[in-house]
């Protein structure tokens, strides 16, 4: 076998990928969904030459390599493998991800006419026809875009048991759908097997809306979540200290552990004011190395609040009774403080200090976070 040197979570996804062709990948900020989809276009492109190899400008034929396909690649028997990368947005089109009328301008400028333009999901189908051809379709912020009118026709060939045979040939479940030819023809179109989608998403994003039950069951669901432990290798902590806190933070470990404690009742909280996919996840706090010294740890930690604060702010965005609690502002050693006032003669609140915590203030606010019931 083939030394991959691959994550689980890619392993798995490709597994989901032979057997159901498309996977929709979700998860809150910072879990890591970018990092993935750059593995899984790495993991994709694997190529494996099983068989004699004739060179001709070689004396002796030399032989291909005698690894075998790792067991998890989709379409393992495929050579030609090749990976599209797209991003949705309100301005995406059917036209960008099947075919459409596009208008074409001449070079001197004077005559305007149309041409049938071939969007990503077309290009990667045709790839994937070829005798050697396999594809992989990435589309990140799926459900930033009108996905279900960009899909059109194709959503319900998208399904593994509505495609093409493996050897091009339809079957009695295949479901076609039309589609312009390079003349503006309609012409019945069918999806390849060897065609794979995976789509990515975070569903707590507040600027779009969530995508329809329909198209979201044509997709194998995929989720990643906040890991606590992958924050406790990252600052060189075996394991949450046993003891409390310490009320004035002495030595860098102090503060890390409020600060990963901190973040995990913020998500608590998150997941119980708003839901689980508001939660932040573990690279928000991951980035750059942890300094191993006190202060450059509370400067550390103090750029990750500001983060998390921020991320806090725009969930409760208008809620400051919501913010407060779930930033422990009323916690006795909280530098927060949420207090009423008057204005125009009706009760309005306020959250102070309104600007961001210096370094020197942020420990006492991760540990009365973390401390908090």
């Amino acid at each position: 076998m083939i030394e991959h040197g691959l994550s689980d979570d890619c392993i798995r996804i490709m597994g989901l990928l032979s057997e159901r062709n498309n996977v929709l990948l979700s998860g809150p900020p910072a879990t890591g969904k970018s990092r993935l989809l750059a593995e899984l276009n790495s993991a994709f492109q694997i190529t494996v030459n099983a068989g004699a190899s004739y060179k001709p400008d070689r004396r002796i034929p030399l032989p291909a390599n005698s690894a075998t396909a790792p067991g998890w690649l989709p379409s393992p028997e495929r050579g030609n493998r090749k990976v599209f990368v797209t991003a949705f947005d309100q301005s995406t089109h059917q036209r960008d991800v099947l075919r459409g009328l596009v208008p074409r301008i001449t070079k001197e400028g004077e005559t305007l006419s149309f041409t049938v333009s071939k969007g990503i999901l077309y290009r990667a189908a045709e790839h994937a026809r070829t005798p050697e051809g396999a594809s992989l379709l990435i589309v990140d912020e799926i459900n930033r875009g009108p996905a279900i009118a960009a899909f059109g026709a194709s959503i319900v060939s998208l399904e593994s048991d509505k495609r093409l045979r493996a050897d091009g040939l339809p079957t009695p479940t295949t479901q076609t759908f039309e589609l312009l030819d390079d003349d503006g023809q309609m012409v019945d179109y069918a999806l390849p097997s060897h065609l794979y989608i995976v789509g990515a998403m975070n569903q707590a994003d507040a600027s779009v809306a969530p995508l329809d039950v329909a198209f979201q069951r044509r997709f194998a669901p995929y989720q990643l979540r906040p890991n606590e432990s992958v924050l406790w290798r990252h600052f060189g902590l075996e394991r949450e200290l046993a003891t409390p806190l310490p009320d004035q933070s002495a030595r860098h470990e102090d503060v890390y552990t409020a600060l990963v404690c901190a973040w995990r009742r913020v998500n608590d909280r998150l997941s119980v004011g708003r839901g689980v996919a508001f939660q932040l996840g573990h690279g928000a706090l991951m980035h750059t190395i942890p300094p191993q010294d006190h202060d450059g740890a509370l400067k550390y930690a103090a750029n990750c609040w500001f983060l998390l604060k921020a991320h806090v702010d725009e969930v409760f965005f208008g809620d400051l009774r919501g913010i407060a609690e779930t930033i422990s502002a009323e916690a006795p050693s909280s530098p927060y403080t949420l207090t009423e006032a008057t204005f125009a003669e009706q009760p309005v609140l306020q959250l102070s200090p309104s600007e961001d915590l210096p370094p020197d203030q942020v420990y006492r606010a991760l540990k009365a976070i973390a401390e908090s019931h």
